[in-house]
């Protein structure tokens, strides 16, 4: 685990005197492989923050949510999660597929507790791992190489409210994302989102959406 600390990283910890504090946490906290109670964990979330790298070695930083069981354990040092519709960027999918290296960030608000798992991913179109998600662009496979669990000292409690209508479930359509319905946008998104959009209603110009964005309407 010694590869995690890099000659910056011992500077400040001898500097502020922490070395031997950082090595027995790495000690204690820090494991390569993915048992029963990091299983427990990662499957029991319907969100993370994922880190992964560009072209230029800048870091991006997004957030993925589904139903919990969208983050699977497959065994040990395997663990996936689906890539849906979003954006058409594809910013974490294309730098997951350039270089692979990513960070993965799971918070328990409700019950303080967090995870970092730091591996190595790629990208999968497997269809049978893509069946095992609905309306799954992509599969992406994460091999670990390490796995620490954080003090919860920091993090602030919050409560779940709802769900997000947009998460795909079985038995039921999943609403076309009504930024897609902005009215400056029609010629640019695909062709079957375009269809989607009249069944929902039509367009509608920015201002609406950005309004429904401000006052966290549901359907933003």
């Amino acid at each position: 685990m010694d590869t995690l600390f890099g000659e910056a990283h011992r500077e400040l910890q001898d500097e502020f005197e922490t070395r031997n504090l950082a090595d027995r946490i790495i000690e204690l906290a820090c494991v390569s492989e993915i048992g029963e109670q990091e299983q427990g964990f990662i499957e029991s979330r319907d969100m993370f923050f994922l880190a992964s790298v560009d072209k230029n070695g800048s870091p991006t930083v997004s957030y993925k949510g589904g139903d919990m069981g969208f983050l699977r354990v497959v065994d040990e040092k395997t663990i996936t999660f689906p890539s849906l519709d979003g954006n058409g960027m594809y910013l974490s999918m294309g730098n997951i597929k350039q270089s692979g290296r990513i960070g993965m960030l799971l918070i328990d608000f409700e019950n303080p507790h967090r995870m970092r798992i730091q591996g190595k991913a790629e990208i999968s179109r497997d269809p049978e791992l893509l069946a095992a998600y609905k309306e799954a662009q992509l599969v992406v496979k994460v091999t670990v190489d390490q796995i620490f669990v954080n003090c919860p000292r920091y993090i602030h409690r919050y409560k779940k409210e709802s769900q997000s209508r947009y998460v795909p479930r079985d038995d039921v359509e999943t609403p076309v994302a009504t930024w897609k319905r902005i009215d400056i946008m029609q010629d640019v998104i695909p062709k079957k989102d375009a269809e989607k959009v009249e069944a929902a209603g039509g367009t509608m110009p920015i201002e609406e959406w950005f309004e429904k964005v401000q006052t966290g309407a549901p359907d933003a």
